[in-house]
């Protein structure tokens, strides 16, 4: 056990509705951002872990695949009361655990989570196809529990990203095994306490903790896992196929995003800039964020400007005090990750119009705010995903140019775009390349929607019925005219 914000977590795997110790004693160090100062020793698994929690997801999966709809949902809504009465813990332990604020934590993750639970258990109840006939023959279209699902999740948001995979699978009728990010894995041993007192049967649910090499691989390459889905990056993303692809096992591959900020000159240039400095959210660690901000040139001057007094009104600092906008990085490799990005922009002539670099008034690893300007066509700080708080801005002078900027990478999961022009935001939007574009407003995220990127941000689409569609084996069951 650890206490973390005086919380005590398990630090053992949950397989099979048990605690499981590390194996051998092997553990790995969980580190606190905001501080780097170690908070937990973490069970650290393996092959035998991975092996151990597929068969139990395996004994599992008959009873709970053959658990009424009307259940199924009653376990999950029942998962939902638990996170809710627990907010505060959720909330204290994942800040303390991946840096991001205690206000987000409280106000919008974690109640998220929650959500999450409610709308695929609701969904569940009212999933289906109306009959279709055919010749006379009927048509019947259903989706059946596919078994163990794979689930690898990201650090940035941990347990609401988690959680967008969980509860669809588990309302599906599918068991799972949960590879939480090895940087963040505490509130992923909470949710198995709450799956557990919910009622969720022993095996339905399992967490193994532990690097991607050694845990992941295992379970990636294992043939009774059914579905695989994947949030990170894209090398992760092509080491996790290749080792689906001898089983054949479906894929939703969630991956990264250089995302674009199209302000045109008739836009609510306030509007334009909130947005603009909404990027810097959650230290910049957010996949969707529009990193490049891309400005009509006749107003980029005073779009800047305005940037820069808005940014710099921003407080930096402990993420657990409220007036916080901006903590810490994850984790000093990913500091010095986006540190090296910064420092190869300006080698090849970007400018830093703020920040540019750590923020030395607080050490550890805050970094400050960056915007750079005039980056060279093509430069790596216009096409690579930083994942930190750094942003460009470059201008443009036609709708045109603005699209083909826009599309000028090899990633496509989201676009922002401000205007006042309704036709232009609809000539626009049809022609950018991304799995969800935003036009006068970010981060509006329904569970109904379809969500994934194009190009090289992903494979699939999650929400909804795409959820189930993933998560299930579509069936059509063709019957013919009953003799009378």
């Amino acid at each position: 056990m650890a206490t973390v914000a005086g919380v005590a977590v398990d630090t053992g795997h949950w397989i099979g509705g048990e605690r499981v110790p590390a194996g051998g004693g092997a553990t790995f160090t969980d580190v606190s951002p905001i501080d780097e100062r170690p908070i937990a020793e973490i069970a650290r698994g393996g092959a035998a872990e991975a092996e151990a929690a597929v068969a139990a997801a395996h004994r599992a999966f008959p009873s709970w695949s053959r658990t009424s709809r009307e259940e199924r949902a009653r376990i999950l809504h029942a998962v939902a009361d638990g996170v809710e009465k627990r907010i505060e813990e959720l909330a204290q332990v994942e800040t303390a655990d991946n840096g991001a604020l205690i206000r987000s934590h409280r106000r919008g993750v974690m109640p998220r989570v929650a959500h999450n639970f409610r709308f695929f258990a609701d969904w569940l109840l009212n999933l289906g196809h109306d009959d279709f006939e055919t010749r006379g023959h009927t048509n019947h279209v259903s989706w059946d529990p596919a078994g163990v699902c794979a689930l690898i999740t990201p650090w940035n948001a941990p347990l609401m990203l988690a959680t967008w995979k969980i509860a669809p699978a588990l309302a599906a009728g599918n068991t799972v095994v949960l590879k939480p990010a090895e940087w963040t894995p505490l509130t992923a041993s909470l949710l198995a306490d709450i799956a557990a007192e919910a009622g969720l049967p022993d095996g339905v649910f399992n967490v193994v903790q532990g690097y991607g090499a050694e845990v992941g691989g295992p379970l990636t390459a294992h043939p009774d896992v059914r579905r695989i889905s994947f949030t990170g990056s894209v090398p992760t993303a092509r080491t996790i196929a290749a080792a689906a692809a001898p089983n054949l096992t479906p894929l939703s591959l969630e991956l990264g995003g250089k995302s674009p900020l199209i302000v045109f000159a008739d836009a609510d240039l306030d509007l334009a800039v909130d947005l603009a400095v909404e990027q810097y959210d959650n230290a910049g660690q957010v996949c969707l964020a529009a990193t490049r901000l891309l400005v009509e040139s006749s107003i980029a001057e005073e779009f800047t400007r305005r940037f820069l007094e808005k940014a710099g009104r921003l407080t930096q600092g402990d993420p657990r005090d409220e007036a916080t906008d901006i903590g810490p990085q994850i984790h000093r490799r990913h500091l010095e990750r986006v540190d090296g990005f910064v420092r190869r922009a300006r080698d090849a002539g970007a400018r830093a119009l703020i920040g540019g670099g750590p923020n030395e008034d607080l050490g550890g690893l805050y970094y400050r705010p960056t915007l750079f300007a005039d980056a060279p066509e093509g430069a790596e700080i216009l096409t690579e995903e930083v994942f930190g708080p750094v942003l460009t801005l470059q201008t443009f002078e036609t709708e045109e140019q603005a699209v083909a900027m826009a599309n000028g990478t090899r990633f496509g999961l989201a676009a922002t775009l401000a205007t006042g022009d309704r036709e232009r935001a609809r000539r626009v939007t049809e022609r950018l390349v991304a799995g969800t574009v935003w036009v006068n407003c970010f981060f509006v995220r329904d569970l109904k929607a379809p969500f994934g990127g194009a190009r090289q941000s992903g494979v699939g689409r999650e929400g909804g019925d795409w959820s189930f569609d993933f998560y299930c084996d579509l069936k059509n069951t063709v019957t013919a005219p009953w003799a009378r």
